[in-house]
């Protein structure tokens, strides 16, 4: 199952980087109102962490720092979601999520479901490892498996398809 597909890495000195980075902070506005319709969607699912990964390993690292760093600073502007308390950790975790996938794609130059398997499970391994510096603990990290595995398949087959098929 392995894609051969279109993968950019913009900079920053280009405007199409910014671009790119304001829509994914756009889908991180909107997708999560969606899943907040369901009991708990949002720590389910986790959209956020959705359209980063998907962002930046279509667009690149720089692409999807950019809209990890803004994604919930806006939302919290505008929603009051993520709470404050929690906005360290998972700016961190959504730094990570970018990092791994644009380093990832740059990398292997293709998209495929082990490596996206792959890019998941090294995201969530190091998101634990900052989590547990800044808190303490990882508490939220085991409740994102326990609780969260919708949202890992999701960013795993979502992400899939969405590289593969749009264009």
């Amino acid at each position: 199952m392995e894609a051969n597909v279109k993968l950019y890495a913009y900079n920053y000195d280009e405007a199409k980087t910014y671009l790119w980075a304001m829509a994914f902070v756009a889908f991180n506005l909107l997708l999560p109102q969606v899943f907040h319709l369901i009991p708990q969607g949002g720590i389910i699912f986790a959209p956020l962490s959705f359209v980063i990964l998907a962002g930046a390993y279509k667009f690149g690292w720089k692409t999807g720092l950019l809209a990890a760093l803004a994604s919930p600073l806006i939302n919290h502007a505008i929603t009051g979601m993520p709470a404050w308390g929690v906005m360290p950790v998972m700016t961190l975790k959504l730094a990570v999520i970018a990092l791994v996938a644009g380093l990832a794609a740059q990398r292997f130059k293709t998209v495929n479901l082990l490596l996206i398997m792959a890019v998941v499970l090294v995201s969530m391994v190091l998101g634990a490892l900052g989590e547990l510096v800044l808190t303490g603990g990882i508490a939220a990290t085991i409740s994102d498996i326990t609780v969260g595995w919708p949202g890992i398949l999701l960013q795993i087959f979502g992400t899939w398809l969405i590289i593969k098929y749009v264009k």
